[in-house]
């Protein structure tokens, strides 16, 4: 029975329909900053196309050589060993720290993908109040309509009718002393 609970929960579960459509959100708001993002590169591509065109390949092959013989001047053969366990432990404990947070990521996004649905919801709902109103127009009131609520007004200026006084109990009260309080 514990697998047909866990399926029916995980089918009936509505996060990940919520982190699509959080996903589908986000992607829209990103993709209306493209064209400010394809100006910008226009506008900076020539000058950084010169600076690479300036540049002198013997500096930059220097510079690579330099720092190619500094790392291989750093290994020591003796701690090559010690280094790959270390960075065992750090690998494992990076990949936990990474599943932390896609866990608070793939939260984060699921939120927002539900208020997106609810504000999508929203406007259709608000549309659809719009297009009834252009379809079906209000109706204007009648002489019979207007009379009522001056009736109505008449009404609720009359007292009240009183209600009856409520009864006393006749049970009879204990009567405590501070002497038996004590």
């Amino acid at each position: 029975m514990a697998i047909a609970d866990d399926l029916k929960k995980t089918l009936t579960d509505p996060t990940p329909l919520y982190f699509a459509a959080g996903t589908a959100d986000l992607a829209v708001q990103q993709a209306k900053k493209v064209p400010e993002l394809i100006e910008q590169l226009r506008a900076e591509a020539p000058a950084r196309i010169e600076a690479v065109k300036n540049t002198d390949p013997k500096a930059v092959q220097e510079a690579v050589t330099a720092k190619v013989a500094e790392v291989f001047g750093a290994i020591d053969p003796k701690k090559i060993g010690e280094t790959a366990q270390d960075l065992a432990l750090r690998g494992v404990g990076v990949a936990a720290e990474y599943a932390v947070r896609a866990k608070e990521t793939y939260d984060k996004v699921a939120e927002h993908g539900e208020q997106a649905v609810r504000a999508w919801r929203g406007e259709v709902s608000e549309e659809i109040v719009d297009i009834a109103v252009v379809v079906e127009p209000r109706p204007e009131p009648t002489p019979e309509a207007q009379a009522e609520p001056a009736a109505e007004a008449a009404a609720e200026e009359r007292p009240a009718a009183k209600k009856p006084a409520a009864r006393k109990s006749t049970a009879k009260k204990a009567v405590v002393t501070a002497d038996d309080a004590s």
